[in-house]
């Protein structure tokens, strides 16, 4: 990942929640060109990014039994933050909602998801550097 995307409030990253993980595949080759490389998740369940080149663009993963029913397949957007605990805390103190709880990523950082006052819903997160949460 580019530097500029380690920056605190920068949109650093995309992921796509789908119903159907090759129909979404051959939606976004056909649509933008996209390339794809498939990993399995600590869950044991297949995310895939989507690539141009060697350049990483999104990840696209599969709604699982596990996903609340009523949040439909969706685009969602990661910024970046400097400290996804405090950046939640603030956030909860500006009248925004977790809507997902803090969690870490093995290999990638921390993350929530936040729902600001007016509705919008975002995801932070403190990517790793060195093995560590980067702080």
């Amino acid at each position: 990942m580019h530097d500029y995307f380690m920056k605190h409030g920068v949109f650093s990253w995309n992921e796509l929640m789908t119903t159907d993980l090759e129909a979404a595949k051959e939606f976004y080759s056909k649509m933008f060109g996209w390339t794809f490389e498939e990993s399995t998740m600590a869950t044991g369940e297949t995310y895939v990014v989507a690539k141009d080149g060697d350049a990483m663009l999104a990840g696209i993963f599969l709604k699982t039994k596990n996903s609340p029913e009523h949040i439909p397949p969706h685009w969602g957007a990661y910024v970046t933050v400097d400290d996804a605990d405090a950046s939640a805390k603030q956030a909860e103190a500006l009248g925004a909602t977790i809507v997902f709880p803090l969690t870490d990523i093995l290999d990638v950082g921390r993350f929530c998801v936040v729902q600001d006052p007016q509705g919008a819903v975002f995801s932070i997160i403190t990517y790793e550097k060195n093995g560590e949460c980067a702080k």
